[in-house]
């Protein structure tokens, strides 16, 4: 039982306690003695009496010191402390007495900062009360001042840990607060901000929080990432509103919610752990769909710029990964927003790329490759649908220059060893033949001519910058075949991209930059031309691969459709494998190729317009050139330099620098020898120095390989002309003997049969010579040529002639790129007379 004792009236304030642990009220003067339930707590007291008569004067110092002291001396109060201040809290807040409510929550902010000890969390629990009940009140300056204090309860570090703490109700409060749209230009600006700091406190809190992963479910994600880009998003909006022209713009990012929701989602990115990215990216791309915000793009490589800086380098695979999932998802949408996120991927793996991608290269690729064949699909059926949909059309190019961009640029930042793994991957895509084109397109051929220009510029920025350490490594056997075959298609765009290419993966050390298109280079060495000796891998690569780098630019200089910029590719092909590949034995066979390739011109066998036989002859005139400084032969060079100067005299069309279709002669049947380079002195200038030049002698016969019969340059009715040709020539070759008389011509071809010996002596001895001097290689192909041409008349004849029985399954037959079946009826079918009984 307790037991007080009343003080003199004179003191009547005065109370003396036996049993601490209670603090009674000061007694009335009327002297009354016992028990009184009006009796209040001491920590009641000290709370009280922070709050002074009139809330303007603010909160009581003095006072506010001693309750701090207490809640230090006595934790165990803590809770009861935080009870007390929220009750009167919510009172005052239900009562709209405001200024009270902002002392209250400045109490709390003191003893917060003042307190760490266990029992901070009983008080904690009461602080996020008060603060929930600042949020859910409709009183802007409320929802600012419990935002304010849950920042500063964020930035304290808790001793212990919490287990049933939970921020669901903060998260979604604070959300609302970065959408306000209140009409108060100022005030939103405010709102906004606050529920800005307050998911970066809750981003703060929780993160390092290992109990606290739940902030990283997609539930608040899909509040918190989308809030961060709302304000990211309307920074222009806002500003051009706070800030009239005659008011300078602030400087300080907290009054300005787009660089404060910016410097949050870094934060937020840069948190995020490897189980996390893909919850923190999908609202990224989710908001970027409703807000439609691909077309125009730029906030969506802002963002995405944004990410791959903020986020760790071993986790950007990540992101690439769901890019190309939400493209495939897409990829029926405008072709513009398919171009949108193309060109987001593209700043994304430009900046993935210099780190680490993980196992998504080929992935990329694939992805691309694949959105690049159905934007070709879609640009010709909607050409085939309408002639004119111009503007969808330009459209789709849109969207393939940006894959084609893409593919480049993500190449081009690739290591080399995996860059050669993309080269391959790439060149299996280029369709090469019909049935490669049957199953990339199902447009007819002008789809897969598309395709085969689209991937080959693909190709050819991936190989742009690409340093090989041999040749063989650079061109593969798997790589240099089909590369080659697309070079004898009869498309002048297709066989210039396979050219460009070709330099790219040959120039190892960035010589083509030197030569600018095809002239007479009169001082070689001024160029400052860089070059290795050739290494016995490159030996070797000539040894084996050198015929079809010889056949693919002889074949290439026959075709009609070649213009000036295929001939100055060829030209500056025949310099590339000069330098990087040529010792003594390729030199003489580049020479070779080089007078092969003018008697294509002097002959015109192919029938070659003026200007192709003038540009042909230029080539050479402006390689032989180049090739006599290189290899500093007095005899040689002198040779060149006067053929040159005749032609310059003479024949001026013959010269590159002279070379026009408007300039060019009626005819080049009656051209002088001294405008031609000769076999023979060529030959004598290089022996004098010490070249082995007896294979000189031997004319270059192409090598013909597989990649004819891939080219389609044959076909059926070329085949039937020259049957009827041959059995019309044997027809009136009988009706000549049946009608030959015995006349003069007859009788002197008679007399003259010794000529004819001697003639057929000095072909045998040319045949003896070319088999012992000749190379091996070009003896096997004249071989192979002889016995492929054989095989192949025999198996056109078979096809023409030999037709397969008749099938119940019906028969196949290709229309218009697309395969179709007729069937026959077994009643209608006629067997054989052994098969019927």
């Amino acid at each position: 039982m307790r037991r007080y004792i009343q003080v003199p009236r004179a003191e009547p304030e005065q109370v003396y306690r036996f049993n601490t642990g209670w603090e009674p009220r000061p007694l009335l003067s009327c002297g009354v003695c016992g028990c009184c339930g009006a009796l209040r707590p001491r920590y009641k007291r000290l709370v009280d009496n922070i709050f002074p008569e009139d809330p303007k004067d603010g909160l009581v110092k003095a006072d506010m010191e001693k309750l701090t002291f207490y809640a230090v001396s006595a934790p165990d109060k803590l809770d009861r402390i935080g009870k007390y201040l929220a009750e009167r809290l919510s009172r005052d807040v239900i009562r709209h007495r405001y200024g009270y409510v902002f002392i209250a929550m400045d109490a709390l902010d003191q003893l917060l900062m003042a307190c760490h000890s266990q029992s901070i969390n009983l008080f904690v629990e009461s602080f996020l009360q008060m603060v929930a009940k600042l949020l859910e009140s409709g009183e802007p300056e409320l929802q600012i001042l419990g935002s304010n204090s849950f920042v500063k309860f964020a930035n304290i570090e808790e001793d212990t840990a919490s287990y049933h703490r939970r921020y669901d109700f903060f998260v979604s409060r604070f959300s609302a607060m970065c959408h306000s749209s209140i009409d108060d230009l100022d005030t939103k600006t405010k709102i906004r901000i606050a529920g800005i700091k307050g998911i970066q406190g809750v981003v703060r809190k929780t993160v390092n929080d290992e109990l606290q992963t739940i902030i990283w479910e997609p539930q608040h994600m899909d509040k918190i990432v989308p809030s961060l880009l709302f304000n990211m998003q309307t920074t222009d909006e806002l500003n051009s509103k706070n800030n009239p022209p005659s008011l300078p713009r602030s400087a300080d990012k907290d009054e300005n919610p787009a660089t404060l929701a910016e410097s949050c989602f870094r934060e937020l990115l840069g948190r995020a752990a490897y189980g996390n990215m893909n919850n923190a990216i999908r609202p990224v791309l989710v908001h970027l769909d409703n807000h439609q915000l691909w077309d125009p793009n730029a906030f969506a490589v802002s963002c995405f710029k944004i990410t791959m800086y903020s986020i760790q380098a071993q986790h950007s695979h990540h992101v690439i990964q769901q890019i190309l999932r939400h493209l495939d998802t897409h990829n029926k949408d405008s072709p513009r927003v398919r171009a949108g996120i193309v060109q987001v991927l593209l700043e994304t793996i430009t900046i993935a790329a210099k780190g680490s991608v993980g196992p998504t290269v080929l992935e990329v690729f694939n992805t691309l490759l694949k959105h690049l064949r159905l934007s070709v699909d879609f640009e010709l059926s909607n050409l085939l649908a309408s002639s004119g949909a111009l503007s969808t059309n330009n459209d789709e190019k849109v969207v393939q220059d940006a894959i084609i961009q893409t593919i480049g640029s993500f190449g081009s930042n690739l290591p080399d060893y995996q860059r050669s793994e993309i080269i391959m991957f790439i060149m299996g895509k280029v369709p090469t033949s019909d049935a490669g084109a049957l199953e990339l397109s199902h447009s007819g051929d002008r789809g897969t001519r598309t395709i085969q220009v689209k991937l080959l510029r693909s190709l050819l920025m991936v190989t742009s910058g690409y340093k090989a350490k041999s040749i063989a490594a650079a061109l593969p056997s798997p790589f240099l075949e089909p590369i080659l075959s697309v070079s004898l298609m009869e498309d002048g765009e297709l066989r210039l991209l396979v050219l460009h290419i070709l330099h790219n993966l040959i120039d190892r050390h960035e010589n083509k930059a030197k030569f600018k298109g095809m002239r007479i280079i009169p001082d070689v060495s001024a160029l400052k031309i860089k070059r290795d000796k050739s290494s016995k891998q490159d030996i070797s690569f000539m040894k084996k691969q050198g015929q079809q780098l010889y056949r693919h630019i002889y074949v290439g200089c026959k075709e009609e459709d070649n213009d000036q910029k295929n001939f100055e590719a060829l030209f500056i092909a025949f310099l590339l494998v000069t330098i990087e590949l040529a010792n003594d034995e390729v030199i003489i066979d580049l020479i070779r190729l080089a007078l092969a390739i003018q008697d294509l011109a002097l002959t015109n066998e192919d029938n070659l317009p003026t200007y192709n036989r003038c540009a042909i002859q230029a080539l050479v005139a402006g390689y032989l050139s180049f090739l006599s400084q290189m290899i500093a032969v007095p005899a040689f060079c002198q040779h060149v330099n006067k053929v040159i100067e005749v032609r310059n005299k003479e024949a001026p069309y013959l010269l590159p620098e002279n070379l026009s279709r408007e300039k060019l002669p009626k005819s080049l049947e009656t051209q002088d020898k001294s405008c031609i380079f000769l076999q023979n002195k060529i030959a004598d200038a290089l022996a004098g120095s010490g070249y082995s030049v007896d294979r000189l002698s031997v004319p270059y016969v192409p090598q013909p390989t597989d990649e004819d019969r891939l080219s389609r340059r044959k076909s059926i009715v070329d085949t039937v002309s020259i049957q009827v040709d041959l059995l019309g020539v044997n027809v009136q070759q009988d009706k000549a003997k049946i009608v030959e008389e015995i006349t003069f011509e007859t009788l002197k071809k008679a007399i003259d049969s010794q000529n004819l010996e001697e003639q057929e002596r000095e072909k045998r001895r040319q045949i003896i010579e070319k088999f012992q001097k000749a190379p091996f290689e070009e003896i096997a192909a004249q071989c192979e040529s002889k016995s492929n041409l054989l095989h192949d008349k025999l198996a056109e004849i078979f096809e023409l002639t030999i037709r397969p029985p008749p099938s119940p399954s019906g028969s196949m037959s290709v229309t218009a790129g697309h395969v179709q079946y007729h069937s026959i009826p077994v009643y209608e079918m006629k067997f054989p007379d052994l098969c019927v009984y």
